[in-house]
């Protein structure tokens, strides 16, 4: 979609994973509402429409550039509670943590951060901005082809009775594509923010309510542990990069690996074309490096992690060895939603949210209706790690909101899906982007990723779509990977949104294939 300016026309974009969630902030647009408030009304309906890949159980992280030029990183990401305890959690698993159940929760993030985002540039009242997801819930909406996808992957290991089974596979036969969801519990928790605000969510009936269903599922969060809650809004992480900004988040995220990435790309001297064909030798190795870092030694930066900078620096020598297991980025779908908008006013937001794991953690409370994410299960148990379980910290976190500049002027809005590949496809997507692709052209071009996808691949293992190009496979092949093909347009290499503005300030946006999202431009008379 190519948007131009027009005399006395206001104009915003938005694209979405998802056809209902691109609608709901096209309501909101039509109603005045700014980029931001469309962001928040998408990523409250996703988490009624995907819920295999977001929920208010889950996390967030996002960038907001205001009209005055400044941007701002949301950091909506859920600490452990306060009685974390990692000698217990080594009794109960052993070295490792698990993978799901209410071990792996940690306080939910992403309804906090909306409360943010909308400080830093919203104008309209909850109610207005939640209305669209409270329909969907409770009137239904047709299952995807991405959320028919998981459950057909989920629903062999959910316990019958259990509230995520009921809800994916009511009387015990699994929704298919095309038949309604309809949540009418999670309807009624999105009407009580609605009236009361986030901060229902974290405080109040509500609030002891989610609690109340946490701990009859094992989890050891307390009502204190939601209500000392608050997203914490910081500068975001930068870097040159040919002629333009690439802006990201700063840690306990991954967005040190792009501009580190990009780094080795300058230094090799390479064109961005010949980086996508050629040259994926260098960005396959530094992101496979990139990868050990944040699965070794990435954590919060504020009780001890280590700082951006070092990240940046550290030499390859001092690489900690990371286990397979541990560095299995499960592949690149699911658990994730990325929502990209831009407005004439000058506001931009990145906004990414997630609950992890497919369906999260699976603990999924029947008295609100609301699945909690899995986030804790980023958590090392090592005495040594950094990244060790504790009382109110942050766990290593894969979500990577990002844009680009050219000077004062927003370039580029990209959001992706992709779990611990989201650096893996932004790059790709953005060098699309730099080579002179359409956004269209972007999103659709085939992708590679590199790393253990399960725990049974081998370390140095890659998976590429299989239309790309043979450069490719053989520049992954030089760069010492075992690659696979894998088919067309794969779910497997993430999802994307992009809206890049021209130097005209023509907007051009695209969603990816690969998910079942749709971009929409609102206008309105100035």
């Amino acid at each position: 979609m190519l948007a131009r300016t027009r005399a006395g026309v206001h104009r915003s974009v938005l694209v979405t994973p998802h056809w209902a969630a691109t609608r709901a902030g096209e309501e909101v647009l039509a109603a005045g509402g700014s980029a931001v408030d469309a962001a928040i009304a998408a990523a409250a309906a996703l988490s009624v429409v995907y819920p295999h890949n977001t929920s208010l159980g889950g996390d967030l992280v996002a960038l907001v550039r205001t009209a005055d030029g400044r941007i701002r990183c949301v950091n909506a990401t859920g600490p452990a509670g306060a009685a974390a305890d990692a000698t217990a959690l080594r009794e109960r698993h052993g070295g490792e943590m698990p993978v799901r159940g209410a071990d792996t929760v940690t306080v939910p993030g992403a309804v906090r951060g909306w409360e943010a985002l909308a400080a830093v540039a919203g104008r309209l009242p909850w109610a207005q901005l939640l209305a669209p997801a409270v329909r969907w819930a409770r009137e239904g909406v047709p299952v995807s082809r991405s959320l028919h996808r998981a459950i057909g992957h989920t629903v062999p290991d959910l316990k019958t009775g259990e509230g995520l089974a009921e809800l994916l596979a009511p009387g015990g036969r699994p929704l298919r594509h095309g038949e309604l969801l309809v949540q009418p519990t999670l309807a009624d928790t999105l009407e009580q923010v609605a009236v009361g605000g986030p901060t229902a969510f974290y405080a109040g009936d509500l609030a002891e309510r989610l609690v109340a269903g946490l701990q009859a599922a094992g989890s050891s969060l307390t009502l204190d542990d939601l209500a000392s809650f608050a997203a914490e809004v910081t500068d975001p992480l930068t870097r040159g990069f040919a002629g333009r900004t690439v802006v990201t988040s700063p840690p306990n995220t991954q967005g040190f690996a792009l501009l580190r990435t990009l780094a080795a790309a300058e230094t090799a001297g390479l064109s961005a074309e010949e980086l996508l064909t050629s040259g994926v030798e260098v960005l396959a190795r530094e992101l496979h490096d990139c990868g050990l870092l944040r699965d070794g030694v990435l954590a919060d930066l504020r009780t001890g992690g280590p700082s951006a900078e070092e990240l940046m620096t550290m030499a390859a020598g001092e690489f900690p060895a990371v286990p397979v297991a541990r560095r299995a980025l499960n592949t690149a779908s699911g658990d994730t939603v990325g929502i990209s908008a831009v407005d004439d006013d000058g506001t931009a937001v990145s906004l990414i949210q997630s609950v992890y794991g497919h369906f999260g953690s699976f603990v999924l409370d029947p008295g609100t209706g609301v699945l909690f994410q899995n986030r804790g299960a980023s958590f090392s148990l090592e005495e040594s790690s950094p990244n060790l379980v504790g009382p109110g910290r942050r766990p290593s976190h894969t979500l990577m909101p990002v844009m680009t500049l050219r000077g004062d002027r927003v370039e580029t809005v990209c959001s992706v899906m992709g779990g611990k590949a989201q650096p893996q496809v932004h790059a790709q997507v953005l060098l699309q982007s730099f080579a002179g692709r359409t956004a269209a052209e972007s999103v659709s071009a085939p992708r590679w990723v590199v790393g253990p996808l399960d725990r049974t691949d081998p370390p140095e293992g890659a998976r590429m779509e299989a239309d790309a190009d043979d450069a490719v496979a053989d520049a992954l092949d030089a760069a010492g990977f075992a690659v696979t093909t894998i088919p067309a347009a794969d779910e497997d290499t993430g999802q994307v949104n992009l809206v890049l503005i021209t130097s005209d300030g023509a907007f051009d946006a695209a969603a990816d294939p690969r998910a079942d999202g749709a971009c929409v431009l609102v206008e309105r008379r100035s």
